[in-house]
């Protein structure tokens, strides 16, 4: 799940009624095609993104990319999410949500196609389009629901969307590589495969246009940007690095464990497994954690688990599905803080929405350096034991943002 997706996501449900009216029978139902339009555009938010870190090795030797070229690849849709999301609310009140939407979908389907073309300029070229087609989606999606789904069922329909993307980020990780070995076309083919659900998704919200109009600005309150708030760095800083950790080891486990002579089929299912572990993870923590403001030491504890998963890579290769799920818990849990902090330190909607941006368009930043220094760190001593060693030291630094930004106070409170 990409962040912000699931930040808006939380944000919305929040806003909705008491538990009495949720659980009234007289209240509408959502319609079943619109909940599967949703599902199938959430089913496309990741799906073309987790697979390249399952096929980079191949991808690699196929092309000739060195390992610094191969984290460039991975860094690009963090580069691209953090330069256009900021664009697509106002296009959006210009052109229309569903309209925007579709339009997405189609340059979604184009730039996949593109980038399994046998061009590594083609490679790249597609990676930023489908990117940036992808970033509209995690704004737009949210949105839309909000708008078309009862209030009392926003939560519902946002943690299935969630849900349903976690799923088939795993399932691209794992089926990527056995499809590379098995289809005409190799590791070419198996990047696009994803894009018979981009059709789908686009031939399901192709009739919802109808109707759709440009949204006229809601002229809420206007919170200014808290850059001067300890807290807000605190937050942004522990968004950026947990989501570091994240998109490094999408990017670079398959590669890590092939090296350490694990067959590449194998290795895809481990990322598979790491990200399963991730989605109950954070599934898991907004029950065990529910009613509880202070989150310092939660928040400290898992970013810990995340360094601990990076330095048993270092120090006990073979232990390779412990490591996986020491990042997996750690990774899932803090995932979930990060977005929920977002929220919660804030002490109105504006400042949310500030924070929120803040802590997003940063964040990507921060997490598109991991993938490009792991593989410059690579390249040059031939080992993936100081890139892995730096991962392990910036989960401790996780941790130490994680607990300022747990503590229960907002961004306009002094430090405590």
């Amino acid at each position: 799940m990409s962040p912000q997706t699931a930040s808006i996501s939380r944000q919305d449900s929040a806003s909705g009624p008491p538990a009495g009216d949720r659980a009234d029978p007289a209240r509408p139902a959502v319609p079943v095609g619109l909940v599967i339009a949703i599902c199938l555009v959430a089913a496309n938010l990741r799906t073309t993104l987790t697979g390249v870190g399952a096929l980079l090795p191949e991808i690699e030797h196929g092309s000739g990319l060195t390992s610094s070229w191969g984290g460039l690849l991975s860094t690009l849709p963090l580069l691209t999410f953090a330069a256009t999301s900021p664009l697509v609310a106002r296009a959006s009140h210009r052109f229309g949500s569903a309209r925007l939407l579709v339009a997405a979908l189609g340059v979604l389907a184009v730039g996949t196609v593109v980038r399994s073309l046998p061009s590594v300029i083609c490679l790249f070229a597609g990676t930023v389009i489908l990117s940036a087609a992808i970033a509209f989606g995690n704004v737009l999606l949210p949105a839309l629901i909000r708008r078309s789904v009862p209030a009392h069922r926003i939560h519902g329909v946002s943690a299935l969307y969630v849900t349903v993307m976690g799923l088939m980020a795993a399932v691209s990780s794992g089926v990527s590589a056995p499809l590379a070995h098995s289809v005409p076309g190799s590791w070419h083919t198996a990047l696009a495969w994803g894009v018979a659900f981009t059709v789908a998704a686009f031939l399901a919200w192709l009739p919802r246009m109808r109707g759709d109009k440009p949204q006229a600005s809601t002229g809420g309150t206007h919170s200014p940007v808290p850059w001067r708030s300890l807290v807000a760095w605190q937050v942004t800083l522990f968004m950026g690095l947990q989501s570091l950790a994240f998109y490094t080891a999408v990017a670079w486990l398959p590669s890590i464990l092939v090296d350490r002579g694990t067959s590449s089929t194998t290795a895809g299912w481990m990322l598979f497994y790491y990200q399963v572990v991730s989605l109950a993870a954070s599934s898991l923590l907004p029950l065990l954690t529910r009613g509880r403001h202070d989150q310092r030491w939660t928040a400290a504890g898992a970013s810990v688990l995340m360094a601990g998963g990076f330095t048993v890579l270092v120090a006990a290769p073979a232990l390779s599905v412990l490591a996986c799920t020491l990042l997996g818990f750690g990774g899932g849990a803090c995932l979930v803080l990060a977005l929920t902090f977002q929220s919660q330190r804030a002490g109105s909607s504006g400042e949310a929405a500030a924070l929120a941006g803040m802590a997003q368009s940063i964040g990507y930043l921060v997490a598109a350096a991991g993938p490009l220094l792991l593989g410059i760190l690579h390249d040059s001593t031939q080992s993936w034991t100081l890139p892995l060693t730096v991962l392990a030291v910036l989960g401790i630094g996780t941790a130490v943002t994680g607990h300022g930004a747990g503590q229960d106070r907002h961004i306009h409170q002094p430090s405590r």
